[in-house]
């Protein structure tokens, strides 16, 4: 059904959604946010399903955008990019509205997109030797459609830590900022995603689909403004001559040329 994605649906109504480009380190193409906006509607639809269990096969979670899609982007105009830039917003907004609890496992690198996804899982978990960060800006671009999603989870304060430096972190630090629930050894990583299954099984699915939607509506809100908003913004930064050389700089193999 899917070329970028793993779906598996157990006996007790718990669904499997895994990142599957381990030879990319599960990097977002074109093609995965589609098929991630098309599972979360059918699992959303899916009466069968109870809870959602999102993870990546291999060594990363998720690192970030492709580099294919990115050099695509290159030779873009604006409203292309913009259109490129709304895919990953209709997609982290429809993980993010899944009336259906979604738990998030994080394990190597979580980079970009990968920390907007986090984000938007109701909880996230991690190995310990999960790696995180915003690395949009060594390459003159910005941390903008996943924005929404990421203030609203680590609030303002917390996310100016981290939003702007390309710093990577551990992931004690990232349950620290919010993004995670709580990190463990990587070999207890299953049975603390577990942990966090199980208690919904005993709850009245339409009950818990409600209390969601009552919790994004009393939270701090992401709405269809910011997120044009965000998409605009991407768009008019890939305009920047920062952009410009920061794509060229990462694809040539060399130091952009603010690197001190």
């Amino acid at each position: 059904m899917f070329e970028t994605l793993e779906l598996e649906k157990d006996a007790r109504g718990v669904a499997s959604l895994r990142l599957n480009r381990p030879e990319k380190h599960n990097a977002m193409s074109a093609r995965m946010l589609e098929e991630l906006s098309q599972a979360a509607a059918e699992l959303g639809a899916d009466p069968s399903v109870r809870v959602v269990v999102l993870s990546g096969t291999g060594r990363s979670f998720c690192a970030g955008g492709d580099l294919a899609w990115m050099a695509a982007q290159r030779e873009m105009d604006g409203p292309a990019r913009m259109a490129e830039a709304r895919k990953l917003a209709d997609m982290l907004g429809a993980l993010n509205a899944l009336p259906k609890p979604l738990i998030g496992a994080v394990q190597g690198n979580a980079f970009g997109g990968g920390v907007g996804l986090a984000c938007v899982c109701d909880v996230a978990v991690a190995a310990q030797g999960a790696r995180f960060g915003f690395t949009e800006t060594r390459l003159g671009l910005i941390p903008a459609t996943i924005g929404p999603y990421v203030l609203a989870r680590m609030g303002e304060g917390r996310a100016r830590r981290v939003f702007m430096s390309s710093r990577l972190f551990d992931a004690a630090e990232a349950v620290d900022l919010g993004i995670l629930a709580r990190a463990v050894p990587e070999e207890a990583l299953a049975a603390a995603v577990e942990a966090e299954v199980a208690p919904y099984l005993a709850c009245a699915p339409g009950a818990v689909a409600a209390a969601k939607a009552l919790a994004r509506d009393l939270g701090a809100r992401v709405d269809a403004a910011q997120v044009e908003r965000s998409v605009a913004a991407l768009a008019a930064q890939w305009e920047t001559p920062e952009a410009a050389e920061g794509i060229a700089a990462f694809f040539d193999k060399r130091k952009a040329s603010w690197v001190a």
